[in-house]
C-alpha cells in the first residue's frame, strides 16, 4: 500500500466525505460539529437503529469510562510497555512478523497498550475506542514518550470513520462479544481491510467460557464472595486496581455473547476472507512455537477438529476468559 498519511484517511461518520480533523472538525457536508477533547478526535456517532433491534452500546461504553481496561499502573516508560506485552508470545510475534511500512488499524483499542506498542516500528497505527476515557490514557502514554507513529479516535465500529480499504491489518480483540451485533460489526469493520490484507478478531468461545459462567453464577449468587476461585485474582503480582479491573471486566460486564469456529469460519466465507490461523490452533494437539507464523495459511480442519479444539479451551479459559483468535486474509 503507497504511503498515505493517516489523516487524509478519515471521513465523517455520517456522510462519509472526507474529513478533515483541524479543530473545529466540522463537516462540510452535513454540518456535523465533533468535539476534540485532549486531543483526541470525538468522532462517535450513535447507532440509528430504531426501537426493533437491541442496543447496548450506551451501557457498555458507560462501564468503560467507568472502568478503563487494561490500566496502565506499572507502565511508565517504554521499556516496561514491551516487557509487559512480550510476556506472552502472542503480541512479540505479531510485532516481528507486520511488516515495518504497514498500516495498522485496531478497534476496540482501550487504553491503546498494543497500538502503542505496534507504533513502536515504523509503522503507523490506529487506536479507536468508544471511552474517552481509556483514549486519555493511551495517549497520554503516546505523548510522554513520543510516540509518533501512533494516534487515537473515538468511533464507533458501527460507524467507521476511515475510507475503506485502508489498512494493511485490522485488529479487534474482546469487543464485538461486547455489542448487541456481534457479526453485523465484523461486517462493518472488514470493510477497511484492503484486498490480500489480514482481520484478526477474538472472541469469547461458547467452551472456552463455561467456567467463567460458573464462577460467575457463584459470585452473583454469593455477593461476589470467593474471589479466590478466579487464578487471575490469586495471582501475586496484581495490585488490587488490577485485580478489580479484571473482576469487572470478566464477571460484571452489561453485555457479552459467546462464539464457535465454525461461526467465524462462515464470516469469513462470506465476506470473501480465507482463513489464515487461529490460536488456538483449528487442528486440536497442533500447539503454538516459538516459530510460528501468525499469517502463513494454515488448515481448518473439519467439525470434529473444531470440536476437539474448543474443548481444549475449557482449560486454558480457566485462566485467560475463553477468548480464542482467529486471523483471516482479504481475497484480491
Amino acid at each position: 500500500m503507497k504511503d498515505i498519511n493517516i489523516t487524509s484517511l478519515i471521513v465523517c461518520p455520517s456522510c462519509k466525505k472526507l474529513l478533515s480533523i483541524v479543530p473545529p472538525i466540522i463537516c462540510i457536508k452535513c454540518e456535523i460539529e465533533y468535539p476534540n477533547e485532549h486531543n483526541i478526535p470525538m468522532l462517535f456517532l450513535e447507532n440509528n437503529w430504531g426501537n426493533n433491534k437491541l442496543d447496548v452500546t450506551t451501557d457498555v461504553k458507560r462501564f468503560y469510562e467507568k472502568t478503563p481496561f487494561p490500566d496502565y499502573e506499572d507502565i511508565e516508560s517504554i521499556s516496561s510497555l514491551v516487557k509487559k506485552a512480550e510476556r506472552g508470545i502472542y503480541a512479540k510475534f505479531l510485532n516481528e512478523q507486520i511488516p515495518f511500512n504497514a498500516k495498522v488499524l485496531e478497534i476496540g483499542c482501550g487504553t491503546g497498550q498494543l497500538t502503542n506498542y505496534l507504533s513502536l516500528a515504523s509503522r503507523e497505527v490506529v487506536g479507536t475506542d468508544m471511552c474517552l476515557n481509556s483514549l486519555r490514557l493511551a495517549d497520554n502514554f503516546r505523548k510522554i514518550n513520543n510516540l509518533n507513529n501512533a494516534f487515537f479516535f473515538q468511533m464507533n465500529l458501527f460507524n467507521p470513520i476511515f475510507l475503506e480499504k485502508s489498512f494493511d491489518l485490522v485488529i479487534c480483540q474482546g469487543v464485538l462479544h461486547h455489542t448487541s451485533d456481534p457479526y453485523g460489526g465484523f461486517k462493518s469493520i472488514q470493510n477497511l481491510v484492503r484486498p490480500g490484507g489480514f482481520i484478526i478478531i477474538s472472541l469469547y468461545n461458547w467452551y472456552g467460557r463455561l467456567i467463567t459462567d460458573f464462577r460467575r453464577y457463584i459470585f452473583n449468587l454469593t455477593n461476589d464472595k470467593y474471589k479466590f476461585l478466579d487464578p487471575r485474582i490469586k495471582n501475586d503480582d496484581r495490585n488490587d486496581k488490577k485485580r478489580n479491573s479484571w473482576f469487572n471486566d470478566q464477571y460484571k460486564h452489561p453485555h457479552e455473547s459467546k462464539h464457535t469456529i465454525s461461526e467465524v469460519l462462515k464470516w469469513f466465507d462470506n465476506n470473501n476472507f480465507d482463513f489464515v490461523n487461529a490460536i488456538p490452533k483449528v487442528k486440536p494437539f497442533s500447539p503454538i512455537t516459538i516459530n510460528e507464523k501468525l499469517f502463513k495459511k494454515s488448515s481448518k480442519g473439519n467439525i470434529l477438529h473444531h470440536l476437539l479444539s474448543q474443548i481444549g479451551t475449557i482449560k486454558s479459559g480457566y485462566n485467560e476468559g475463553g477468548l480464542f483468535l482467529m486471523i483471516g486474509k482479504k481475497n484480491v
